[in-house]
Protein backbone atom coordinates (compact mmCIF):
# COMPACT_ATOMS: atom_id res chain seq x y z
CA UNK A 1 0.00 0.00 0.00
CA UNK A 2 1.50 3.66 -0.72
CA UNK A 3 2.37 5.73 2.32
CA UNK A 4 0.29 9.29 1.83
CA UNK A 5 2.76 11.60 2.74
CA UNK A 6 0.56 14.93 3.07
CA UNK A 7 -3.22 16.07 1.43
CA UNK A 8 -4.86 19.39 0.27
CA UNK A 9 -8.40 20.03 -0.14
CA UNK A 10 -8.72 21.70 -3.73
CA UNK A 11 -11.78 22.48 -5.73
CA UNK A 12 -13.78 20.48 -3.35
CA UNK A 13 -11.74 17.40 -3.93
CA UNK A 14 -8.24 16.26 -2.48
CA UNK A 15 -4.79 16.94 -3.85
CA UNK A 16 -2.40 14.22 -2.74
CA UNK A 17 1.23 13.25 -2.61
CA UNK A 18 2.46 9.38 -2.14
CA UNK A 19 5.47 6.95 -1.72
CA UNK A 20 5.41 3.62 -1.99
CA UNK A 21 8.37 0.78 -2.04
CA UNK A 22 8.69 0.04 -6.22
CA UNK A 23 9.27 -3.45 -7.38
CA UNK A 24 10.35 -2.09 -10.76
CA UNK A 25 12.89 0.38 -9.32
CA UNK A 26 14.03 -1.33 -6.36
CA UNK A 27 13.65 2.04 -4.34
CA UNK A 28 11.01 4.26 -2.89
CA UNK A 29 9.25 6.30 -5.70
CA UNK A 30 6.82 9.14 -5.29
CA UNK A 31 3.38 10.47 -7.15
CA UNK A 32 0.50 12.91 -6.94
CA UNK A 33 -2.58 12.01 -7.36
CA UNK A 34 -5.94 14.67 -7.50
CA UNK A 35 -9.22 13.33 -6.46
CA UNK A 36 -12.12 15.02 -8.05
CA UNK A 37 -15.15 15.79 -5.47
CA UNK A 38 -17.61 13.00 -5.57
CA UNK A 39 -14.80 9.94 -6.04
CA UNK A 40 -15.69 7.80 -3.45
CA UNK A 41 -18.20 4.78 -3.70
CA UNK A 42 -17.74 4.85 -7.89
CA UNK A 43 -14.89 4.06 -10.18
CA UNK A 44 -13.87 7.62 -12.24
CA UNK A 45 -11.47 8.01 -15.16
CA UNK A 46 -7.95 8.22 -14.28
CA UNK A 47 -5.25 10.50 -16.33
CA UNK A 48 -1.63 9.83 -15.85
CA UNK A 49 0.72 13.00 -16.41
CA UNK A 50 4.35 12.20 -17.40
CA UNK A 51 6.36 15.29 -16.79
CA UNK A 52 9.67 16.36 -18.71
CA UNK A 53 13.40 16.50 -17.91
CA UNK A 54 13.99 17.98 -14.02
CA UNK A 55 10.80 17.74 -13.62
CA UNK A 56 9.30 15.72 -10.45
CA UNK A 57 5.86 14.64 -8.76
CA UNK A 58 4.85 17.56 -7.76
CA UNK A 59 5.94 19.89 -10.84
CA UNK A 60 2.45 19.14 -12.98
CA UNK A 61 0.32 19.65 -10.08
CA UNK A 62 1.70 23.08 -9.04
CA UNK A 63 1.83 24.67 -12.29
CA UNK A 64 -0.22 23.47 -14.94
CA UNK A 65 -3.98 23.85 -12.84
CA UNK A 66 -5.29 21.30 -14.06
CA UNK A 67 -7.29 20.89 -10.61
CA UNK A 68 -10.20 22.95 -11.64
CA UNK A 69 -11.17 21.26 -15.03
CA UNK A 70 -10.43 17.78 -13.58
CA UNK A 71 -12.99 18.68 -10.61
CA UNK A 72 -15.41 19.87 -13.32
CA UNK A 73 -15.14 16.21 -15.21
CA UNK A 74 -14.62 14.06 -12.92
CA UNK A 75 -11.22 12.72 -13.35
CA UNK A 76 -8.63 11.34 -11.48
CA UNK A 77 -5.18 12.84 -12.08
CA UNK A 78 -1.97 10.81 -11.60
CA UNK A 79 1.96 12.30 -11.78
CA UNK A 80 4.61 9.93 -11.21
CA UNK A 81 8.67 11.39 -10.60
CA UNK A 82 10.35 11.36 -13.54
CA UNK A 83 13.55 9.10 -12.44
CA UNK A 84 14.86 7.04 -9.50
CA UNK A 85 15.95 9.24 -7.01
CA UNK A 86 19.24 8.45 -4.73
CA UNK A 87 19.82 4.84 -7.03
CA UNK A 88 23.68 5.88 -6.44
CA UNK A 89 24.54 5.58 -9.82
CA UNK A 90 28.33 7.27 -10.44
CA UNK A 91 27.52 10.28 -12.54
CA UNK A 92 23.58 10.38 -12.33
CA UNK A 93 23.42 13.78 -11.54
CA UNK A 94 25.81 15.32 -13.51
CA UNK A 95 23.99 16.47 -16.30
CA UNK A 96 20.35 17.94 -16.12
CA UNK A 97 19.15 15.47 -19.05
CA UNK A 98 21.09 12.41 -18.23
CA UNK A 99 20.31 10.68 -14.77
CA UNK A 100 18.29 11.77 -11.92
CA UNK A 101 15.33 13.65 -12.98
CA UNK A 102 16.08 12.62 -16.21
CA UNK A 103 14.80 8.25 -17.00
CA UNK A 104 12.98 9.00 -20.31
CA UNK A 105 10.76 6.12 -19.73
CA UNK A 106 12.50 3.20 -20.56
CA UNK A 107 14.12 0.22 -18.85
CA UNK A 108 17.66 0.58 -19.09
CA UNK A 109 19.66 -2.29 -19.94
CA UNK A 110 22.90 -1.14 -20.16
CA UNK A 111 25.22 -1.03 -16.76
CA UNK A 112 24.98 0.79 -14.33
CA UNK A 113 21.35 1.73 -15.12
CA UNK A 114 19.71 -1.47 -15.97
CA UNK A 115 19.57 -2.19 -11.75
CA UNK A 116 17.02 0.78 -11.10
CA UNK A 117 16.46 2.97 -13.69
CA UNK A 118 13.39 1.35 -15.07
CA UNK A 119 10.71 3.96 -15.85
CA UNK A 120 9.11 1.93 -18.66
CA UNK A 121 7.94 -0.45 -15.82
CA UNK A 122 7.47 1.61 -13.06
CA UNK A 123 4.46 3.32 -15.33
CA UNK A 124 3.12 -0.08 -15.73
CA UNK A 125 3.47 -1.11 -11.93
CA UNK A 126 2.14 1.98 -11.00
CA UNK A 127 -1.02 1.76 -13.08
CA UNK A 128 -1.86 -1.45 -11.64
CA UNK A 129 -1.10 0.47 -8.19
CA UNK A 130 -3.76 3.33 -8.48
CA UNK A 131 -6.13 0.65 -9.99
CA UNK A 132 -5.98 -1.65 -6.77
CA UNK A 133 -6.09 1.99 -4.17
CA UNK A 134 -7.64 3.92 -5.70
CA UNK A 135 -11.38 4.51 -7.28
CA UNK A 136 -10.33 4.98 -10.89
CA UNK A 137 -11.75 2.93 -13.53
CA UNK A 138 -9.55 0.30 -15.55
CA UNK A 139 -11.66 0.55 -18.39
CA UNK A 140 -11.02 4.52 -18.55
CA UNK A 141 -7.20 5.16 -18.39
CA UNK A 142 -5.61 7.73 -20.49
CA UNK A 143 -2.44 9.10 -20.40
CA UNK A 144 -0.69 12.41 -21.87
CA UNK A 145 2.87 14.69 -20.99
CA UNK A 146 5.13 17.18 -21.65
CA UNK A 147 8.15 16.80 -23.65
CA UNK A 148 10.20 13.61 -22.48
CA UNK A 149 7.17 13.03 -20.93
CA UNK A 150 5.44 13.34 -24.14
CA UNK A 151 7.73 10.77 -25.25
CA UNK A 152 6.72 8.73 -22.95
CA UNK A 153 3.03 9.42 -22.97
CA UNK A 154 3.25 8.31 -26.49
CA UNK A 155 5.73 5.67 -26.48
CA UNK A 156 3.51 4.25 -24.09
CA UNK A 157 0.37 4.99 -25.53
CA UNK A 158 1.42 3.14 -28.75
CA UNK A 159 2.96 -0.21 -26.83
CA UNK A 160 0.21 -0.57 -24.48
CA UNK A 161 -3.26 0.21 -26.16
CA UNK A 162 -5.53 -2.22 -24.36
CA UNK A 163 -4.42 0.08 -20.57
CA UNK A 164 -4.00 3.37 -21.96
CA UNK A 165 -7.69 4.29 -24.26
CA UNK A 166 -6.66 7.48 -24.93
CA UNK A 167 -3.52 9.84 -25.33
CA UNK A 168 -2.23 13.16 -25.87
CA UNK A 169 0.94 15.24 -25.77
CA UNK A 170 2.74 18.83 -25.55
CA UNK A 171 5.63 19.55 -27.10
CA UNK A 172 6.51 15.77 -27.03
CA UNK A 173 10.09 14.70 -27.87
CA UNK A 174 8.27 12.62 -31.02
CA UNK A 175 11.12 11.14 -32.64
CA UNK A 176 13.97 10.69 -29.75
CA UNK A 177 16.26 8.44 -31.94
CA UNK A 178 16.95 11.15 -33.89
CA UNK A 179 17.74 14.05 -31.49
CA UNK A 180 20.52 15.19 -29.67
CA UNK A 181 18.21 14.53 -25.84
CA UNK A 182 17.40 10.95 -27.55
CA UNK A 183 20.47 9.64 -28.64
CA UNK A 184 21.87 10.82 -25.10
CA UNK A 185 19.55 9.21 -23.06
CA UNK A 186 18.69 5.91 -25.00
CA UNK A 187 22.76 5.02 -26.07
CA UNK A 188 23.31 5.75 -22.10
CA UNK A 189 20.90 3.58 -20.91
CA UNK A 190 20.20 1.15 -23.65
CA UNK A 191 23.70 1.26 -25.90
CA UNK A 192 24.69 1.46 -28.99
CA UNK A 193 22.52 -1.28 -31.20
CA UNK A 194 19.76 1.60 -32.24
CA UNK A 195 17.55 -1.16 -33.20
CA UNK A 196 16.89 -1.93 -29.71
CA UNK A 197 15.80 2.42 -29.31
CA UNK A 198 12.92 1.96 -31.72
CA UNK A 199 10.64 0.38 -29.28
CA UNK A 200 10.89 3.79 -27.36
CA UNK A 201 10.38 5.90 -30.27
CA UNK A 202 6.77 7.00 -31.03
CA UNK A 203 7.30 8.01 -34.70
CA UNK A 204 8.95 4.34 -35.16
CA UNK A 205 6.22 2.45 -33.45
CA UNK A 206 3.26 4.90 -35.30
CA UNK A 207 5.26 3.87 -38.58
CA UNK A 208 5.05 0.01 -38.14
CA UNK A 209 1.70 -0.25 -37.07
CA UNK A 210 -0.83 -2.37 -39.05
CA UNK A 211 -4.13 0.38 -38.51
CA UNK A 212 -4.52 3.19 -36.70
CA UNK A 213 -4.01 2.40 -32.65
CA UNK A 214 -5.73 5.27 -31.29
CA UNK A 215 -9.11 5.71 -33.90
CA UNK A 216 -10.50 8.62 -31.81
CA UNK A 217 -7.47 10.69 -32.62
CA UNK A 218 -4.73 11.98 -30.74
CA UNK A 219 -3.48 15.61 -29.61
CA UNK A 220 -0.52 17.39 -29.67
CA UNK A 221 -0.18 21.00 -28.46
CA UNK A 222 3.33 22.97 -30.23
CA UNK A 223 4.50 26.19 -29.07
CA UNK A 224 6.20 28.06 -32.63
CA UNK A 225 8.24 29.80 -29.89
CA UNK A 226 10.11 26.98 -28.31
CA UNK A 227 13.39 27.00 -28.42
CA UNK A 228 13.83 23.27 -28.22
CA UNK A 229 11.57 22.49 -31.33
CA UNK A 230 13.87 22.58 -34.80
CA UNK A 231 17.10 20.97 -32.48
CA UNK A 232 14.56 17.96 -30.59
CA UNK A 233 11.15 17.68 -30.64
CA UNK A 234 10.66 16.42 -34.41
CA UNK A 235 6.42 16.76 -34.59
CA UNK A 236 6.32 16.92 -38.22
CA UNK A 237 8.02 13.59 -38.04
CA UNK A 238 5.23 11.90 -36.12
CA UNK A 239 2.69 13.45 -38.28
CA UNK A 240 3.97 11.85 -41.37
CA UNK A 241 3.71 8.41 -39.59
CA UNK A 242 0.56 9.14 -38.32
CA UNK A 243 -0.52 10.30 -42.23
CA UNK A 244 1.11 7.72 -43.01
CA UNK A 245 -1.01 4.71 -41.27
CA UNK A 246 -3.79 6.98 -41.31
CA UNK A 247 -4.04 7.66 -38.18
CA UNK A 248 -6.34 10.75 -36.78
CA UNK A 249 -3.86 13.27 -35.49
CA UNK A 250 -4.94 16.98 -34.18
CA UNK A 251 -1.36 18.83 -34.59
CA UNK A 252 -1.78 22.38 -33.38
CA UNK A 253 0.93 24.73 -33.80
CA UNK A 254 0.88 28.05 -31.77
CA UNK A 255 2.66 30.94 -32.94
CA UNK A 256 4.96 32.53 -29.87
CA UNK A 257 4.22 29.58 -27.00
CA UNK A 258 7.40 28.47 -25.67
CA UNK A 259 8.71 25.27 -24.29
CA UNK A 260 7.14 25.69 -20.44
CA UNK A 261 4.12 25.64 -17.95
CA UNK A 262 2.45 28.87 -19.04
CA UNK A 263 2.10 27.21 -22.60
CA UNK A 264 0.89 23.74 -20.82
CA UNK A 265 -1.48 26.21 -18.57
CA UNK A 266 -2.57 27.32 -21.34
CA UNK A 267 -3.85 24.42 -23.19
CA UNK A 268 -4.55 21.97 -20.28
CA UNK A 269 -7.77 22.24 -20.61
CA UNK A 270 -8.34 21.38 -23.75
CA UNK A 271 -6.39 18.26 -23.05
CA UNK A 272 -8.37 17.01 -20.21
CA UNK A 273 -11.79 17.32 -21.98
CA UNK A 274 -10.13 15.78 -24.94
CA UNK A 275 -9.64 12.67 -22.50
CA UNK A 276 -12.71 13.10 -20.88
CA UNK A 277 -14.50 12.79 -24.22
CA UNK A 278 -12.69 9.99 -25.48
CA UNK A 279 -12.81 8.04 -22.21
CA UNK A 280 -16.38 8.71 -21.48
Amino acid sequence: MPELLSEHVCFDGVQRFYKYDSAAIGLPMRFSVYLPPGAHGKRLPVLFYLAGLTCTEETFMIKAGAQRVAAQEGLILVAPDTSPRGAGVPGETDSWDFGAGAGFYVDATREPWSTHYRMYSHILELRALVLATLPADPARVGIFGHSMGGHGALMLALRNPDLFRSVSAFAPIAAPSRCPWGEKAFGGYLGTDRDAWRVYDATELMACADAPPFPKGILIDQGLGDKFLAEQLYPEAFEEACRAVGQPLELRRHPGYDHGYYFISTFVEDHLRFHRRNLG
